[in-house]
């Protein structure tokens, strides 16, 4: 919705949450702007590409991704299992990957592009969920920096933002999050998040950076 108040015309990937999905387009639609809802898991390569074209076809090529698909299991080290360890790093992870590849073409064609992916405090600190949580989100700043170096001829900017207990269910559900983590002494809210995708989005200068959002957890 950030995006979109900022002049966008705006694609919602779901996996399962319809009604949620559709209920963020009918607000943008309200702001005057383009808007489709596209169902897709995308840590599946043929939904992925599923996903892209239905996006080109109604809206055009993509000039701005967001991936900020992301699961978290709190487990301690010795009881993460294999599935576990895998399904993280496959939607957190591999998801960044098959989506950026599935539209970096288009924007190497029209020289343009914004690629913002969503790491996380943990891939700085560890985090509040577990090894295999933190593992799959350092691995998206190694994507991050590998994509801006190959991509920056190209007129395309990649970072990340790496944000710390932001007041969502994915965090109000895990019960090792908890506001006393962060200096500031509560949890963030997702416009402060928002707020710096679409300063991202904007800025022609910057890549490879990874932008903290953490109330002051880490420090760089």
């Amino acid at each position: 919705m950030a995006l979109a108040k900022a002049g966008a015309d705006v694609a919602v990937n779901y996996r399962e949450r319809a009604n949620a999905a559709n209920a963020v387009c009918a607000e943008i639609t309200g702001m005057g702007r383009r808007v489709i809802a596209v169902q897709a898991d995308v840590s599946v390569a043929a939904d992925v590409r599923r996903m892209a074209a239905k996006v080109e076809a109604h809206l055009g090529g993509v000039g701005i991704l967001v991936n900020n698909a992301g699961i978290a299991h709190p487990r301690k080290l010795e009881e993460i299992t294999e599935a576990e360890w895998d399904e993280v790093l496959t939607v957190n992870l591999k998801s960044v990957f098959l989506v950026t590849q599935a539209v970096v073409g288009g924007m190497r064609q029209r020289k343009w592009g914004r690629i913002i992916n969503l790491s996380s405090v943990a891939a700085q600190t560890g985090g509040a969920v577990g090894a295999h949580y933190a593992a799959s989100k350092a691995g998206i700043i190694g994507l991050t920096h590998s994509c801006a170096s190959s991509l920056v001829r190209d007129g395309i900017t990649v970072n990340a933002i790496a944000p710390a207990l932001i007041e969502t269910d994915m965090v109000t559900s895990n019960p090792n999050a908890s506001p006393n983590l962060i200096p500031m002494g509560h949890f963030g809210s997702v416009d402060d998040i928002a707020s710096v995708a679409v300063m991202l989005a904007m800025n022609e200068y910057m890549t490879g950076q990874t932008i903290s959002v953490n109330g002051g957890w880490y420090m760089s």
